[in-house]
C-alpha cells in the first residue's frame, strides 16, 4: 500500500537525496514533504479528469436553498446547475454531479505514481538543492510523464458503442 512517505521518498530519490522515514522529522525534506504533499497532489489530481479520482455524487439541497459542494471535491466536472463559490444553484431537491475528489495515495494507479513522484521532486528541487538545471530536467520529465499518464488514463475504459446513429443504421 503506497503512502505519503513512499511518494515523498521516491521524489527525494529522484533528486539524489535520502528518503525520509517520517513526515514529522526535523529534516528539510520532511518539512517540505508535510507542507507541500497535499496541495501538490490535489492540484495534480484536479489537473485532468482522471478515472481513478472521478466520482458521481448526489447532493441534497441545504436549508439555504442551494447545494453545498463537499469538501473532498477538488473540481466539479459536470453539474446541472450553476456553480457560485462552493455552492451549486439549481432547481429541484437533489442534484447529481460528476467530480474529481481528493484521493489517497494508496488508490493511485501505477501510471500516476511516477508522475506524482516527479511532480513532488520538482516542488522539492529548488528548496533542497538550488539546482536550476536539475529542475529544468524534472520539468521536461514531468511533461512527458503527464502526457503518457493522460493517454493511459484515457484508454483504461472501453467507450460505449454507438447504439443509435442514422448513418450506421442506413448502411446495414
Amino acid at each position: 500500500m503506497l503512502t505519503k512517505i513512499d511518494l515523498c521518498s521516491m521524489a527525494l530519490l529522484k533528486l539524489g537525496e535520502n528518503p525520509i522515514q517520517s513526515l514529522t522529522d526535523d529534516s528539510a525534506a520532511a518539512k517540505l514533504s508535510r507542507t507541500l504533499f497535499d496541495v501538490t497532489m490535489d492540484s495534480l489530481v484536479a489537473l485532468h479528469p482522471w478515472h481513478f479520482a472521478t466520482q458521481e455524487l448526489e447532493l441534497t439541497k441545504n436549508t439555504d436553498g442551494d447545494f453545498l459542494i463537499p469538501a473532498n471535491v477538488l473540481r466539479v466536472l459536470k453539474t446541472g446547475g450553476r456553480i457560485v463559490g462552493n455552492r451549486i444553484i439549481s432547481d429541484g431537491d437533489t442534484i447529481t454531479i460528476v467530480a474529481l475528489v481528493h484521493t489517497l495515495p494508496e488508490n493511485y494507479p501505477s501510471y500516476f505514481v511516477s508522475l506524482a513522484a516527479t511532480r513532488l521532486a520538482m516542488e522539492f528541487c529548488v528548496p533542497l538543492t538550488g539546482n536550476q538545471t536539475v529542475f529544468r530536467m524534472l520539468v521536461a520529465l514531468y511533461e512527458t510523464e503527464l502526457q503518457t499518464a493522460k493517454f493511459i488514463d484515457s484508454t483504461t475504459s472501453i467507450p460505449d458503442g454507438i447504439s443509435e446513429f442514422s448513418l450506421l443504421n442506413s448502411r446495414f
